[in-house]
C-alpha cells in the first residue's frame, strides 16, 4: 500500500533525527544550554510521568476523531518542541519544551500503531507491517547516531544548532508522510467511553503488565551492561558499544522474520515465554563473567548478547501479537495507549533497577533480574487464554 510505504519512509527519516538527538541531548542541555544535570533528570522524569498518564486518553481521542489527524498534530507539536530547545535557557523554558516533546512520544507511538492496525485488517499482516516500521526505525537510529558522533566531535554551538534544526525538520517530514496515508473511519466512541472500556478490561491489562516487564531488556543494554563492564569485570568498556551494534544489526535483519512467531494470540504467548527464558539465560551468562578478562570472558559476553537479541526480537513480536490480537477494534487507540503506558512505566524504572541490582549486588543482581524475567512470563499463557475467552464482538459504533 502506497500510504504505508510513505509512513515507513517518514518513520525512517524521523528515526534518523531521533538517533541524532539521543546522541547529543545530554551534552547539549548541560554544556550548551547550561542546565544542571539534576534539573535535566527531574524534568525528564516529569515529562515521562505525564506521557504515561496521557497515553490512554490520547489513544481514546484518536479513536473518536481518527488516528491520522491526531498523529499529524502530535508530530507537529513535537517538531515545534524540538525547535524550542534552541531557546532553552533555564528550568521553566526547559520544562516548557521537554514535557510536550517527551510526553507526546508515548501517545504518538500508540496512535501510530492504531493507525496501522486500522489500515491493515489481517492480524498477521499487522504484525509484519509493525515489524517493518521497527526495522526502518533502527536503520534511522543508526544513521542518526553516526551523525551525532560528528556533532560531538565538533562540540560547537553551531553543530548542535544544525542537529536540533535537522531533527525538527525530520518531524515535519514524518507529518507530511502521515498525511499521505489514507484516513480510516474513526470508531466514533467518545474518549471517555473508550478509556473506560480498556481500563475495565482486566485480562488485557494484566497481560500487558506482565509482558511489559520484558522491556527491561532495553535498560539491560543501556544501563546494566555498561555498569557491569566498568565495575565488575576487567573487560574493555568498548565491548558495550559492540553489543549495541550487534543488537541493532540483529533487529534490522530479523525483526520481520520474527513476526511469524506471533501470528496468533497463543503463538505470541509462547513466544513471550521463550523470550523471557532466553533473556534470563543471557543474564545468567553475564553473571559468570564477574571479575573476568580475556578472550573467554569476551566470548561469554558475546553469547549473552546473541541471546539478548533473540529475547528482544521475541518480546517485541509477542507484544505486537498480543496487543493487536486482543484489543477491541473500536477502541484501538485506547488499547495501544494502555500498552505503551505500561512499557513506558517499566522504561522509567529500568535504569534504577539495574543500578541497584547489577551495580549494587554484582553477579547475584543478574540472577535477580533473570528471576524477574521468568516470573513475568510464567503467567502469560494463562492470562492469554483468559483474555481470549473474554473477547466479545465490538459494540456498534453508535454506542459511543
Amino acid at each position: 500500500m502506497t500510504g504505508l510505504r510513505s509512513l515507513l519512509w517518514g518513520r525512517g527519516v524521523s528515526a534518523l533525527g531521533d538517533g541524532l538527538w539521543f546522541t547529543i541531548w545530554a551534552l547539549y542541555l548541560t554544556r550548551i544550554a547550561g542546565l544542571p544535570p539534576v534539573t535535566v533528570g527531574a524534568g525528564l522524569a516529569v515529562a515521562s510521568a505525564v506521557g504515561m498518564a496521557a497515553a490512554v486518553p490520547l489513544g481514546a481521542f484518536a479513536d473518536r476523531v481518527g488516528a491520522r489527524p491526531v498523529l499529524v498534530v502530535l508530530t507537529l507539536v513535537r517538531a515545534a518542541a524540538m525547535a524550542g530547545y534552541l531557546a532553552v535557557g533555564g528550568t521553566w523554558s526547559f520544562l516548557a519544551v521537554t514535557v510536550p516533546f517527551t510526553a507526546l512520544a508515548t501517545g504518538g507511538t500508540a496512535v501510530r500503531t492504531a493507525l496501522i492496525t486500522a489500515l491493515v485488517t489481517e492480524p498477521a499482516e499487522r504484525v509484519r507491517v509493525l515489524a517493518q516500521q521497527r526495522v526502518a526505525q533502527h536503520v534511522g537510529y543508526a544513521a542518526g547516531a553516526g551523525l551525532g558522533a560528528l556533532v560531538l566531535t565538533a562540540d560547537a554551538r553551531w553543530a548542535y544548532t544544525l542537529a536540533i534544526a535537522g531533527n525538527a525538520v525530520s518531524f515535519l517530514v514524518l507529518a507530511g508522510a502521515t498525511l499521505l496515508v489514507p484516513a480510516p473511519h474513526p470508531a466514533n466512541r467518545t474518549p471517555e467511553k473508550a478509556t473506560r472500556v480498556v481500563l475495565k478490561d482486566r485480562p488485557y491489562l494484566c497481560l500487558t503488565a506482565a509482558t511489559a516487564v520484558l522491556s527491561l531488556c532495553w535498560a539491560m543494554l543501556s544501563a546494566g551492561l555498561p555498569l557491569w563492564l566498568s565495575g565488575r569485570t576487567h573487560l574493555p568498556l568498548g565491548l558495550g558499544g559492540v553489543v549495541v551494534v550487534l543488537s541493532s544489526v540483529g533487529i534490522a535483519v530479523f525483526q520481520v522474520p520474527f513476526a511469524r512467531f506471533a501470528r496468533t494470540a497463543g503463538q505470541a504467548a509462547r513466544t513471550a515465554v521463550v523470550s523471557g527464558v532466553v533473556l534470563a539465560a543471557s543474564c545468567v551468562l553475564l553473571a559468570t563473567t564477574s571479575g573476568g578478562s580475556g578472550a573467554a570472558a569476551v566470548a561469554v559476553v558475546g553469547l549473552a548478547a546473541v541471546l539478548h537479541v533473540v529475547g528482544e526480537l521475541g518480546y517485541v513480536a509477542a507484544n505486537w501479537g498480543l496487543s493487536v490480537r486482543l484489543m477491541r477494534e473500536d477502541a484501538k487507540g485506547a488499547y495501544q495507549g494502555a500498552t505503551e503506558a505500561a512499557t513506558a512505566t517499566v522504561q522509567m524504572v529500568g535504569p534504577g533497577v539495574f543500578t541497584l541490582a547489577v551495580g549494587g549486588l554484582g553477579g547475584p543482581g543478574w540472577l535477580v533480574i533473570a528471576a524477574v524475567f521468568l516470573a513475568a512470563v510464567a503467567p502469560v499463557p494463562a492470562l492469554t487464554r483468559w483474555a481470549v475467552r473474554t473477547r466479545r464482538p465490538a459494540e456498534p459504533a453508535a454506542a459511543g
